[in-house]
């Protein structure tokens, strides 16, 4: 019997995400969303990573808006919100009755599937999410992040898949967020994690940094995946992920039974196409291969956007310097996965550490604070260990976080509805729980969500230069925020 291989589509999220800054508004996906109904995938990327901020605060759209709108353009295949497990849509972390809620409006506004993950792999900050979810009926697949280092061995991801089984998951995705798989790995990495997830199904969320994921995603299903996320041709390759219409092919080239009517993904290639033109903004195109990119592990869009912020700091000559360090600042620091916000993390600390350098000063001299937070143990377990005096040079001695973090947090909502309430709908409560009070007054004043999209009008949002900002656009913020700009004489 021929083996059916089942895709899920990352062109309404990750793809935008990766490509176009995530400026993909709502109006943009009116044509394209019945197409993708009816193309025959497992489930629609929609919202989520750096998807619901973005809206939030530069396209001056509700996601909640955007969900209930989508559900009536997408009614035969099932909405993914994809969240960051206890930090949900941004770099901290959430007390638990928010998260709690938070997942029981994602029901309530007609996701039907979530994808939670831990940037650490810590699945105790996964507990949550993943109960809340399938308390409200969702369809949970537990997030499992890929790197390499020589802690994060195969025995180290089975591991993390049984506690990932253990929280009742409805199936395990590997998150490969920079691109960084290689086929030799998958021959030993996806059968190791099948030996223990059985008749679970595992899918594989990969990007083509390297230039080697669409190799890799047919490989991986030789080995044993069941699910493949790609993107529409036009949003593919790049940064982003493999094409849609590639893979489905070469599969079946394989022999395998791929159910993807590619004549609707035609088609929404087409009027990404001529939205791209219409806006000024990229299409994919591939990447060539960098070993260097395998050091320092930063997804291909946050060196665009690194460069970009170097330049206004006055260093952009040192970019690859920074790069270097960065493997190097990974490595001391424990083998943190370079995703968001540890990708920011480390960056950072490599800006300050170099910047350090010029001035005659040791390494780590200074550090941001959630650099001291994230060596203590406050956003989790630390894969690596840590060397005693880099420890306390660093948290100046302070005793290691152990708890569960979302365990030391107090309950927000009772204190949310007395200080900033009484608010329309638990909806609105969680965008301020997200943001401040600027912020959330600022997309309420806005309106409705504009649903129609008029070609050749001038575009909601400029690229900065055209970058392509693969990692969340707080992280621009993030490092103007910690690293002075270089003096000039």
């Amino acid at each position: 019997m021929t083996r059916q291989i089942r895709l899920i589509d990352v062109t309404l999220r990750d793809a935008h995400q990766c490509l176009w800054a995530t400026r993909m508004t709502t109006g943009m996906m009116q044509e394209i969303a019945p197409r993708l109904d009816r193309a025959g995938f497992e489930a629609i990327d929609l919202v989520g990573g750096a998807v619901f901020d973005v809206m939030v605060r530069y396209l001056k759209e509700d996601p909640w808006e955007r969900m209930r709108i989508l559900n009536r353009w997408i009614t035969k295949t099932p909405l993914i919100i994809h969240t960051r497990g206890q930090s949900l849509f941004t770099f901290e972390f959430f007390p638990d009755d928010i998260v709690e809620l938070a997942a029981e409006r994602f029901a309530a506004n007609g996701m039907r599937y979530h994808t939670p993950y831990d940037p650490l792999n810590d699945m105790r900050n996964l507990e949550i999410p993943i109960k809340s979810a399938k308390r409200h009926g969702l369809h949970v697949v537990g997030g499992l992040v890929y790197t390499f280092s020589p802690v994060h061995t195969d025995t180290y991801f089975a591991s993390k898949a049984k506690e990932l089984l253990a929280l009742g998951v409805d199936g395990i995705f590997l998150k490969d967020a920079s691109g960084l798989l290689r086929p030799e790995r998958i021959a030993t990495l996806v059968p190791a994690l099948k030996k223990v997830m059985g008749e679970v199904p595992l899918q594989i969320h990969t990007h083509c940094n390297s230039g080697l994921a669409p190799y890799v995603v047919l490989q991986a299903v030789e080995h044993g995946v069941e699910v493949v996320h790609t993107a529409t041709s036009t949003l593919a390759n790049g940064v982003s992920h493999s094409p849609t219409e590639l893979v489905t092919r070469n599969l079946r080239r394989r022999g395998y039974d791929v159910g993807i009517d590619l004549g609707a993904i035609e088609e929404v290639a087409e009027q990404l196409a001529f939205i791209a033109k219409a806006e000024g903004k990229p299409i994919g195109q591939p990447q060539e291969y960098d070993e260097f990119h395998f050091h320092h592990q930063c997804a291909g869009g946050m060196v665009s956007n690194l460069a970009y912020q170097l330049e206004t700091m006055g260093l952009k000559e040192r970019l690859n310097e920074i790069l270097e360090e960065a493997g190097h600042v990974r490595r001391e620091l424990g083998y943190p996965i370079v995703v968001s916000p540890f990708a920011q993390y480390i960056i950072t600390q490599s800006i300050l550490n170099v910047m350090g350098r010029d001035q005659g000063k040791p390494r780590y001299e200074t550090v941001p604070n959630e650099v001291r937070l994230y060596v203590k143990g406050g956003y989790g377990e630390i894969a690596g260990e840590i060397d005693p005096n880099l420890y306390d040079k660093i948290t100046r001695g302070a005793e290691p976080i152990t708890e569960r973090p979302g365990a030391l947090m107090a309950p927000a909502i009772k204190r949310l509805r007395d200080s900033r309430g009484p608010f329309h709908s638990d909806d609105d409560l969680l965008l301020a729980a997200f943001y401040d009070d600027k912020t959330y007054r600022e997309l309420k004043d806005a309106g409705p969500i504009i649903t129609d999209y008029t070609l050749g009008r001038t575009p909601l949002i400029t690229l900065i230069k055209g970058i392509s900002e693969r990692q969340d656009i707080t992280s621009f913020h993030f490092i103007q925020k910690n690293v002075p700009a270089k003096e000039k004489a």
